[in-house]
């Protein structure tokens, strides 16, 4: 190479990194508010503690994204309520062709309230903890009497898959894919039993909103909180985000399948084309993710790395929120 050419192709790779370093500056001044800049790469996906999480598989998601850096909270659930006049699932009027042979006066809308029973019970039966409230919604989370009103900075609940999606587009975002929210919850870090590493509580402290005690009617609270917690509670992880494991599941964008795994493909995977019910009927099922308060080792481990949750889009309940993603 000549010295002319030489000279020329440093003022050429000077021009290409400035503009390399200029726009990332632009990116991290032009960020939108309250998200994070999750960039492009690969990570392993899944978890061997769970069947429908295996086989672990290595993805590569071609294209960073934004992502709120926690969740939805009530505050920013209620300006999207004022500013549309949207009416959530759990507030919509039941249709009883939906419900036949149930008498029209028990067809009231409501949504699912955990319940905490007064002695120790047998875990294999949820409805000893889990109840259908009339009336109860985003914004009386325990049924008529509650209220948000000292909660604006607590994750918005029970929202259903169709709410969390309409206040994404709304706000001119989207839901997460199962891939991206967990490429982006795992943080760089390959395969932790966490999602903020190995150990439950690095240096004696509590690192999410789980549950601690006798599952489900002793809760100790020893993290700090016996039901879900302001955002932004425990510490970020390395992206920024928070809360990523605990607190409430988050809905995303993929249909469940739980062989889903054993064909997914290995760059950008969106999930099955079509939705599942194991009932054979009803609305199709939802992939959930991070677990929630609620979790334990005692019952629902699925808050730690790589797990999934499920849900029909039609359901909603005290522990289900979302948070939402943007385009690069």
């Amino acid at each position: 190479m000549s010295k002319r050419h030489f000279q020329i192709a440093l003022i050429i790779a000077g021009m290409l990194l400035g503009v390399a370093c200029e726009s990332e500056q632009d990116a991290t001044r032009n960020s939108p508010k309250g998200m994070v800049w999750i960039p492009a790469g690969s990570f392993q996906m899944g978890s061997e503690l769970f069947p429908d999480a295996q086989p672990v598989h290595k993805v590569k998601l071609t294209e960073g994204f934004w992502m709120d850096e926690a969740e939805v909270t009530n505050a920013e659930f209620r300006k999207f309520i004022n500013e549309t006049g949207y009416q959530t699932v759990a507030e919509r009027p039941l249709d009883p062709a939906d419900f036949p042979g149930v008498p029209e006066e028990k067809l009231v809308s409501g949504s699912v309230v955990f319940s905490p029973p007064a002695q120790s019970v047998s875990l294999q039966n949820p409805m000893q903890w889990w109840s259908y409230v009339a009336n109860a919604n985003w914004k009386q989370p325990k049924g008529p009497g509650s209220s948000i009103e000292s909660a604006e900075q607590k994750p918005v609940v029970h929202v259903s898959f169709e709410d969390a999606k309409s206040y994404c587009q709304w706000a001119g975002k989207r839901l997460p894919t199962e891939a991206e929210w967990e490429y982006a919850a795992k943080g760089g870090k390959d395969n932790p039993r966490y999602y903020w590493g190995d150990s439950l509580r690095p240096n004696g402290e509590w690192q999410a909103n789980i549950y601690q005690g006798e599952f489900p009617n002793q809760n100790t609270a020893k993290d700090g909180f016996a039901e879900v917690a302001p955002v932004k509670s425990f510490s970020p992880n390395p992206y920024g985000l928070y809360d990523m494991e605990g607190n409430v599941w988050e809905w995303v964008l993929d249909y469940y399948h739980p062989n889903y795994y054993e064909k997914s493909p290995a760059i950008d995977p969106q999930g099955p084309s079509e939705g599942y019910n194991p009932r054979g009927s009803g609305a199709p099922l939802r992939v959930q993710k991070g677990g929630s308060f609620l979790c334990s080792d005692q019952y629902c481990m699925r808050y730690l790395a790589g797990s999934r949750g499920k849900g029909e889009e039609t359901s909603a309940s005290t522990n289900l929120g979302f948070r939402c993603v943007e385009p690069g």
